[in-house]
């Protein structure tokens, strides 16, 4: 049984609604709702078109022509065999009847389609029915493909393979002998025996001819071996001495009492006020760059014809079709190969051409406008979309709002082993007190030997660019530590209170790499938020990982939701994406990332320096995935 029903346009307006019962909205209008809002707007329609939740079950046809959305809602408990017949049938019967209204946009209009609808629903209910008394018959053995084999075939004895290939070379050797008989002209015994002649008399004068040249010349000695010579680059300096090589003989030894010399840069203090700047690629999407290699053969051979004729350029002018699933197929296939060449997961990568199938099925193809080049532009506002941050993404605003209410801001930073946390926790440390926010970081990596160290050389750093002199005598950061071995959540919970005690305005918290599947790990990763409540939770990936980034972000949020007691858990909130600039233009970890969560990448790491702190550019980021 049909629980709800509705027609709307992809505008919002609805233009036709069925609903079993009065209050059957309150269940299900939400679920509609969050059906356009994760699936529509982000254009992330799958092939079955198929949206659940809770216990509810919705499926969805788009008619990309009109822009209209048909959305049929029922119990998940309930097998409807007859749901996407009924779907196909009522999207046929709706457009036929209002059609030229369709057409003109004419959407506040009043749609007389209660008696087309009842009709359609009981016709596809019969069907459902018939299709349901009918036993399903099992093949014959006939149609099976064991009946082909033989007896023979299915025995398998030693050597059979050392035969068979064998038996392959002689067919081969065969087949080329019959070739060449069949091609080559026949010749007289006498042309035979002449041509034999000829070939031996050109073999010995060839003999000959090599024995009088190994006489003649003499071979030389081997010239004694030379010792090889260190080289010398260009514009290198002539560096002859090995030892002026060595820039530790005139420092003191890294002894732990000896104090640490820091060189500080004062060139990068005051190049980070403000909002971060955009990544910038290069990427050679220019207006003259075409679509050759998404381009089907069918689209290339027209191409090709329509050059021969001076009045083949007015044949696109004439008519225009409907694209179909089976036009498309061929360019996205080709695309989805080349978004996997650039780092995007397979899985992801099949995901976005059904979606771009989906969107595009049934609309009218311009008369310019070719296959290739329509895929390929809506793939791009994909992209784009995907990138685009669905929510304000301030860090600085957040942090002068909760000073206002004298607490601190506090971001927490996790991910797996190596992919640069504490590196980047330093970048966007040094970004904060380059707008004037004083930083507390909290060394919760108790497990990692030499982590407080690192923490502890980045603080000093960071004060040696920031002085306290130069902000009224206040120290710009500061490090909270416990030590090793100590719980991580408990340390976490004492830095903030610090913090609000010392009028400290951000607090970074820096935890351990885990892997994502250790559960002891990621329950007491869960338990740090749990207990602290953090602002914001980042998830620090690499961007060379590709596949491995999806199962670390999935596993992650998962553990968050899993190990919380919390109905409502605090799953990561954005996406910090390290190692940047080691890639290229093979981005597409950054799509397979912000794909999974729906969260945005709030920064991007792309050096070694503080400075090296950018913010994603998605117009940049997509146009160098598809160059």
């Amino acid at each position: 049984m049909l629980d709800l029903f509705t027609i709307f346009s992809k505008g919002g307006i609805v233009l036709w609604c069925f609903q079993s019962t009065s209050q059957i909205s309150q269940f299900f209008i939400p679920s509609v709702n969050s059906l356009i809002k994760t699936v529509i707007l982000q254009e992330r329609t799958s092939s079955n078109n198929n949206y659940e939740q809770d216990s509810l079950s919705l499926k969805y046809r788009l008619d990309n022509e009109f822009d209209l959305v048909f959305v049929i809602a029922f119990q998940k408990i309930l097998q409807l065999s007859y749901v996407d017949k009924f779907l196909d049938d009522i999207q046929l019967e709706f457009r036929d009847k209002y059609k030229n209204d369709l057409a003109r946009k004419n959407y506040f209009m009043e749609f007389e389609f209660s008696k087309n609808f009842k009709e359609v629903l009981k016709s596809a209910e019969e069907w459902g029915r018939a299709q349901a008394c009918i036993p399903k018959q099992m093949r014959t053995f006939n149609e099976s493909t064991k009946s082909k084999k033989t007896v023979a075939s299915m025995i398998e004895r030693k050597g059979d393979d050392k035969e068979n290939k064998k038996n392959l070379k002689m067919i081969e050797t065969q087949k080329n002998d019959k070739e060449v008989n069949h091609n080559s002209v026949s010749f007289n015994e006498e042309d035979l025996i002449t041509q034999n002649r000829l070939k031996m008399a050109q073999k010995m004068g060839a003999i000959n001819s090599n024995k009088l040249k190994k006489n003649k010349e003499k071979v030389p000695k081997p010239s004694p071996k030379a010792t090889k010579q260190p080289r010398t680059w260009p514009l290198g300096g002539a560096t002859k001495d090995i030892s002026s090589l060595d820039y530790t003989k005139d420092k003191p030894n890294n002894n732990a009492d000896s104090p640490i010399e820091i060189e500080t840069n004062n060139e990068i203090v005051g190049q980070m006020v403000g909002g971060i700047k955009d990544i910038e690629i290069d990427s050679d999407s220019d207006e003259e760059e075409s679509d050759e290699k998404f381009e089907t053969a069918a689209e290339r051979k027209k191409k090709n014809d329509s050059k021969k004729s001076v009045f083949s350029m007015f044949k696109g002018l004439v008519g225009r079709k409907n694209l179909t699933a089976a036009d498309m197929d061929p360019v996205l296939e080709k695309l989805k190969e080349h978004l996997v060449a650039k780092n995007v997961a397979i899985e992801i990568a099949t995901k976005l051409c059904d979606s771009v199938s989906s969107k595009l099925e049934g609309k009218v193809l311009g008369s310019f406008e070719s296959v290739a080049s329509t895929v390929k532009t809506t793939m791009i506002e994909s992209l784009v979309q995907i990138l685009s941050p669905k929510r304000r993404i301030d860090i600085l605003r957040d942090a002068m709002m909760a000073k206002k209410n004298d607490k601190p801001y506090v971001m927490a930073f996790c991910g797996v082993n190596g992919v640069g946390k504490s590196t980047n926790l330093a970048k966007i440390c040094f970004w904060l007190i380059e707008n004037n926010l004083r930083v507390l970081i909290a060394a919760c990596d108790t497990f990692r030997a030499g982590a407080v160290e690192q923490l502890r050389t980045h603080t000093k750093h960071l004060n040696a660019l920031h002085p306290a002199k130069k902000h009224n005598d206040q120290q710009m950061v500061q490090l909270y530590e416990k030590g090793y071995g100590k719980d991580a959540a408990g340390i976490a919970m004492e830095a903030i209170n610090h913090a609000k005690e010392a009028k400290y305005d951000v607090v970074l918290v820096d935890t351990a790499g885990r892997m994502q599947d250790n559960e002891p790990l990621m329950r007491a990763l869960t338990k740090l938020i749990k207990v602290n409540e953090p602002d914001m939770v980042l998830f620090v990936g690499e961007a060379l990982v590709g596949n491995e980034a999806v199962d670390q972000l999935v596993k992650f949020n998962q553990a968050l939701a899993d190990y919380s007691s919390s109905v409502t858990p605090h799953l990561i909130d954005g996406i910090v994406l390290t190692k940047f600039d080691t890639i290229d233009d093979k981005v597409g970890a950054a799509i397979s990332m912000t794909y999974i969560t729906g969260q945005p990448i709030v920064f991007v790491g792309t050096g070694q320096t503080y400075t090296d702190l950018k913010s994603l550019n998605a117009k940049a980021v997509v146009a160098a995935l598809m160059k």
